[in-house]
């Protein structure tokens, strides 16, 4: 296997005549493709480029080796497109991951949708709120809502959620409209499974502790207790936005409404997805965009 490595680098920077556009054309880093190259070089015990602080140039043993190393790569490109033409029909195991509430009501219905367009393919959904290994638990997809952690993992954004304050019209005018943030610590604010809702003020994401006498890891609950009256509740779009257009909620505080946030697709580090995985996120995308 040590023969083959360098081969692509070596390859993107004699026809890029530059290590950086030849790392930006592999989406790797320019030290990692001269070290590949070196490497190569040492191997072969020969020199590759001419190397100088503004030019990149072939020796004449490297354009012999480029010659040679072109229809390698051409025909490995052609096994691959061979390869995906077979496999145009995804078929085979495919494990994915989301959160349990936008998994159950949105991520689910389009996967059945996918399932029953391709039913070759067998599918496995584990819908949690916990944090999952992807590498070790063997999961293709995990669907992430928000803001991401730093991680190893390849992110794609599928499309955006809204975060809306909102309560019944019914507490609005038993306890009155709360006007700013600073006012809500006079109001019953129905918390989930964290004691802070954010906001936006003066083009900053500002973070305010709320209090109130219910609180549940349960979005829906939430919601039925807005429209029982019972509090004010901060919750994602896909939870409440039926019932503000119905009128049995209200938002509020719009002017600090979050910009809104992302609906993310995380798989392992690869750039080469198998054709499977990739339909999927074509598919999640267009769907949730």
């Amino acid at each position: 296997m040590m023969k083959w490595e360098g081969v692509s680098e070596f390859v993107a920077v004699a026809e890029a005549e530059s290590f950086t556009k030849a790392a930006q054309h592999l989406e790797i880093s320019t030290a990692q493709v001269s070290r590949q190259v070196s490497a190569l070089e040492t191997r072969m015990a020969t020199k590759l480029f001419h190397r100088t602080t503004r030019k990149v140039s072939v020796t004449e043993v490297g354009k012999v080796y480029y010659q040679h190393c072109r229809q390698v790569l051409d025909g490995l490109e052609e096994a691959e497109r061979a390869i995906t033409n077979l496999q145009s029909t995804p078929r085979g195991l495919l494990k994915i991951t989301a959160p349990v509430t936008y998994g159950e009501g949105t991520i689910a219905p389009l996967i059945n949708d996918f399932i029953a367009k391709y039913p070759e393919l067998e599918i496995k959904i584990t819908l949690t709120n916990q944090k999952v290994d992807m590498i070790d638990e063997g999961f293709d997809l995990a669907i992430r809502l928000g803001q991401l952690e730093d991680s190893s993992m390849m992110a794609k954004r599928l499309g955006s959620r809204t975060q809306y304050v909102c309560t019944s019209p019914h507490y609005l005018a038993t306890y009155g409209l709360p006007h700013s943030l600073s006012e809500l610590d006079q109001h019953n604010c129905l918390q989930g499974t964290l004691d802070y809702w954010r906001f936006q003020e003066n083009g900053k994401t500002r973070n305010i502790r709320v209090r109130g006498n219910l609180s549940c890891n349960s979005g829906h609950a939430l919601v039925d207790a807005a429209i029982k009256s019972i509090g004010i509740i901060q919750l994602p779009d896909y939870y409440v936005l039926p019932f503000i257009q119905s009128g049995q909620l209200v938002p509020v505080l719009e002017l600090n409404r979050q910009p809104e946030e992302g609906i993310w697709a995380l798989y392992p580090h690869n750039r080469h997805l198998s054709p499977k995985v990739r339909m999927l996120l074509d598919y999640l995308g267009e769907a949730l965009s």
